[in-house]
C-alpha cells in the first residue's frame, strides 16, 4: 500500500490545468505516479517534463530505451515501472515478451546485439555502482556516439531515480485498465 495518499483531479480544481497537460501528454491518463506528485505541482511539471525529453527527444530508439528502462527496473525490483512497461510500451516498441522475460538474465541468453548488451552492462553499472569501470564504458563507446552516450546515461540516470522513488514512496501498481500509458 502506498506510502503517499494520491491526488484525484475531482478534488483538486486547482490543479486542472497542469492535470490536463499530464494527461495529454500520457494518452488521456493521469497515472498513479501523478497522483502522487501533484502533493507538489512543481515537481510533478518537471518530472513530466524531463520524461518526456528522455523518453521522446532523443536519438535512441524505442526499442533501446526500453530494454534499458526494464532491466534497470529488474535490478531494482520495481513492480511499478515493470507493470508499466511490461508488456504494452515494450512490445509498442518491437521487443517481443520473451526478450522483456530475458532482461532479468539478459547476459544468459543470445536474443540481444552487440549495442544492447553494450548499453545493458552500462545500465547495470550505472544501477549498481555509483561509477562506471573504463572496461565498460570503452565496450559502451564502441557503439554509441556521444549525444548518444549523454542521452543514454541521462535515461538510466532518470529510471534509477524513478525507481528509488516508487520504491521508497511504495507506489500502487496502476489498475490494469491503466498499465502501459
Amino acid at each position: 500500500m502506498a506510502r503517499i495518499s494520491l491526488i484525484e483531479e475531482a478534488e483538486h480544481p486547482e490543479l486542472a490545468e497542469m492535470i490536463g497537460r499530464i494527461k495529454a501528454g500520457r494518452r488521456g491518463g493521469l497515472l498513479n505516479v501523478y497522483k502522487l506528485l501533484l502533493h507538489s505541482p512543481a515537481l510533478a511539471q518537471t518530472w513530466f517534463d524531463h520524461n518526456s525529453a528522455v523518453r521522446w527527444k532523443t536519438k535512441l530508439s524505442g526499442r533501446l530505451r526500453e530494454i534499458v528502462i526494464i532491466r534497470v527496473a529488474h535490478l531494482n525490483n520495481v513492480d511499478y515501472v515493470l507493470a508499466q512497461h511490461v508488456p504494452g510500451l515494450a512490445l509498442a516498441e518491437g521487443l517481443t515478451l520473451r526478450e522483456c522475460n530475458a532482461l532479468e538474465n539478459w547476459r544468459a541468453t543470445d536474443l540481444f546485439d552487440a549495442r544492447e548488451r553494450a548499453a545493458l552492462a552500462y545500465a547495470e553499472a550505472m544501477t549498481l555502482s555509483t561509477s562506471v569501470s573504463d572496461e565498460v564504458f570503452a565496450g559502451v563507446r564502441r557503439h554509441f556516439d556521444e549525444r548518444e552516450l549523454v542521452e543514454l546515461s541521462v535515461l538510466v540516470g532518470t529510471y534509477i531515480m524513478h525507481n528509488r522513488v516508487m520504491k521508497a514512496l511504495a507506489i500502487d501498481l496502476e489498475p490494469e485498465t491503466n498499465r502501459g500509458r
